[in-house]
């Protein structure tokens, strides 16, 4: 059955213009025009999921999250106001909103915020999320880190996170979070690598109207939205250099600057940072601050690559494919042992990630029931003998700008693509391409 979503706002073109995009995605869809109005049809016909106006005529969408939570606590709410004032969020996050999201919103980011919260509702699925991170490992090394991140979720320790791309670092942060006093506050995930470094400051900090162009509306920053919880700050090894200072005196002072603002405001947040390099060699050759690396450093945790953990496999082969086998519709599928004996071969440069889209594509193509090495012939070539060999002699930098060079070649120039394969971020391979003067490959 598809997902049903109720729409809340007293502007009747805003209603129509989201149901009708929600409609076409096969959505079902119920609109109200008000407070009052929105808790009548959700008392009737409960919703997966409700995107409501912040300011209405007869009241606010607190008062519909109110509502709508003593009926069904786990619902969902994503908010969307004109008016993007700083209490307005923050009031609305603490209590328990999923998203908050400015006017004009194209219906791109509105459903991408949905998705992330279809049934089982978001917390829910954090939950179960970070349950199966937890119970699936049975390694040695999975375990011991499993350990150490509850005994650390006790503390309020910052904590630093290293580990290869796929590997479940947010989940592990999660599990952090969950497990801590702070488990009932926000927790709020930034990527350090997802956006530009002069709308990155914003997007931490926050800024007051008229900071800079475009800035119509006062915006909160993470760190604002996640007092009182936990603030993730993903690939922090991306942060540009001239922003490191400023998150370093908000670390140490718990204190932040809004862009546009004298007044500091303080904040009660524990910073979980994640990298998937090593942070203690960025700050070797200059690219990170040691200041800053020494005060990320508090509590180190590092997941072991699934290469590591090879009685982990089956396990979580197994529970990926009772994940995704519901969607099917085709009832309950076996592994082949020679699926296995394949999986268990296999090196996992994707590590976790890639194992459960290999079992995803393995039920995609099979034809039956059991799955077996046959059904990842599409999509899956055998790795190449190559001829490229370490030679003595050659410089980092050489082997770098050789590594950079073929990856791009074999994605046909997709930089996203070659980012992701080479374990970096998007940023790092279009400095790369203007540092070794690489052909300008199509941004992708």
């Amino acid at each position: 059955m598809s997902s049903r979503v109720l729409i809340v706002d007293d502007e009747a073109a805003m209603r129509a213009a989201l149901e009708a995009n929600f409609r076409r995605r096969g959505w079902r869809v119920q609109t109200a025009d008000g407070v009052s109005d929105a808790l009548s049809k959700f008392r009737t016909a409960p919703t997966t999921l409700v995107v409501t106006d912040m300011r209405m005529a007869d009241g606010d969408g607190l008062q519909v999250m109110q509502g709508v939570r003593t009926l069904v606590p786990d619902t969902p709410v994503i908010f969307l106001t004109a008016y993007g004032s700083v209490p307005d969020a923050v009031q609305a996050i603490r209590e328990g909103a999923c998203d908050y999201l400015q006017k004009p919103v194209s219906f791109e980011q509105l459903e991408a915020a949905a998705e992330r919260f279809l049934e089982p509702s978001a917390g829910a699925k954090e939950n179960h999320g970070c349950v199966a991170f937890e119970g699936v490992g049975a390694s040695p090394a999975f375990c011991s880190v499993i350990a150490r991140a509850r005994r650390v979720a006790r503390t309020d320790a910052d904590v630093l996170i290293e580990a290869e791309s796929g590997t479940g670092k947010e989940l592990l942060a999660r599990l952090i979070h969950r497990a801590s006093p702070r488990g009932h506050g926000p927790f709020v995930a930034v990527n350090c690598s997802a956006f530009p470094e002069n709308l990155l400051e914003s997007e931490l900090f926050g800024h007051v109207r008229g900071a800079f162009t475009g800035a119509n509306n006062a915006k909160p920053g993470k760190f604002e939205l996640a007092d009182g919880g936990t603030l993730l700050l993903d690939e922090i090894g991306e942060l540009p250099q001239t922003l490191q200072p400023k998150l370093l005196r908000a670390l140490q002072e718990r204190e932040i600057d809004r862009l546009g603002d004298t007044k500091p405001i303080p904040v009660n947040v524990r910073v979980i940072a994640t990298t998937n390099r090593s942070l203690r060699a960025q700050m070797d050759i200059g690219h990170f601050r040691a200041d800053l690396y020494y005060r990320l450093h508090v509590v180190p945790l590092t997941i072991p690559p699934l290469r590591e953990r090879q009685e982990d496999i089956v396990p979580l082969a197994e529970y990926f494919l009772r994940k995704h086998e519901a969607k099917t519709q085709r009832g309950m599928f076996r592994i082949a042992p020679e699926f296995v004996a394949q999986m268990e071969l296999h090196d996992w440069p994707g590590n976790v990630r890639e194992l459960e889209n290999l079992v995803r594509r393995a039920l995609a193509l099979a034809t039956g029931t059991l799955l077996g090495p046959q059904c990842l012939d599409a999509g899956s070539p055998a790795r190449e003998q190559t001829s490229d060999a370490v030679r003595s002699g050659v410089t980092l930098q050489d082997m770098e700008r050789q590594l950079l060079a073929k990856t791009l070649e074999a994605t046909g120039g997709n930089r996203t693509r070659a980012a992701e394969l080479m374990g970096v971020s998007l940023r790092t391979v279009r400095n790369k391409i203007r540092e070794y003067g690489l052909p300008a490959w199509r941004a992708s």
